[in-house]
């Protein structure tokens, strides 16, 4: 899977690159700082997954996800916040599933190579 991850924080990205990387099957495709990257990325790329901060600086989350549906139909996207208080509008929003990012690595990794992923939006960790 091809994953394409869009965080505003430097740190963040850093660390979900050293976890996806250490997974096989699990491949990088681009990284984003901000919601014009993260499209332009996406348009690319095509990648099959999307790992979202919520708050990505330069597109309100509400229509940055359906713009990225449009580029990439079948991409599966996973809202990341540090605030458990996100949940719902991510979920409203359209992202297939939502991790806080203070939640143990392997919750991510669960979610994002659980074979339902996207069929059943699922909710994991401190987020429900």
């Amino acid at each position: 899977m091809r994953i394409l991850i869009a965080d505003h924080q430097p740190k963040v990205r850093f660390a979900l690159r050293v976890l996806l990387g250490r997974q096989p099957g699990l491949t990088l495709a681009k990284e984003a700082s901000d919601a014009v990257e993260a499209l332009t990325e996406a348009m690319n790329t095509c990648p099959d997954i999307v790992l979202l901060a919520w708050d990505l600086p330069g597109r309100q989350e509400l229509k940055l996800i359906p713009a990225l549906r449009r580029i990439c139909p079948n991409v599966e996207i996973v809202a990341l916040s540090s605030r458990a208080e996100n949940r719902q509008a991510a979920l409203k929003a359209g992202a297939d599933a939502f991790v806080c990012k203070g939640d143990p690595p392997e919750q991510l990794l669960l979610t994002i190579t659980q074979p339902s992923f996207g069929v059943h939006r699922p909710v994991v960790g401190n987020a429900q």
